[in-house]
């Protein structure tokens, strides 16, 4: 059973796979710290000093009951919230890695391309007519059955 798991882990494809889920999960990471931390205060600031990690809507209040501070001042005082804050930033994260992905897979899409249509190499035999043997392009004269070529 080992030998199996072995054989199917360190297959190509699997491996490549792995790879990507762990660089995707990195990469998930440094988005999210770039929202947080560098898109979403200047928006904030430009909407007049708004926190979006403290947008959120109170369901159920809490003991002490509100005003609450901040969504961790609602939460420790047992507040059923609705953390719409938290949700723009994931949304706005999303459209960010969705737009990488977008450029990556249009780039790779156009490297796909240019080898596409990248022209044939010249031929460099000819078959004779005479005897339907390959020779070189250039022959004047076929080796097989000695004919003359035009």
């Amino acid at each position: 059973m080992f030998k199996e798991f072995k054989d199917f882990a360190l297959r190509g494809n699997v491996l490549d796979m792995a790879i990507g889920i762990i660089i995707g999960a990195a990469f998930g990471t440094i988005i999210k710290s770039l929202v947080k931390d560098i898109i979403m205060p200047p928006i904030g600031l430009m909407l007049g000093g708004v926190d979006f990690e403290n947008l959120y809507a109170i369901i159920k209040a809490g003991t002490p009951a509100a005003p609450y501070a901040s969504l961790a001042d609602a939460q420790a005082a047992g507040a059923v919230t609705i953390n719409y804050g938290i949700f723009i930033n994931a949304v706005v994260s999303f459209l960010i890695v969705a737009f990488v992905m977008f450029l990556l897979v249009k780039g790779m899409n156009k490297l796909q391309r240019e080898e596409e249509e990248a022209p044939a190499a010249a031929p460099t035999t000819k078959d004779c007519p005479h005897c339907c043997t390959t020779i070189p392009i250039g022959a004047a004269r076929c080796p097989h059955c000695t004919s003359q070529l035009e």
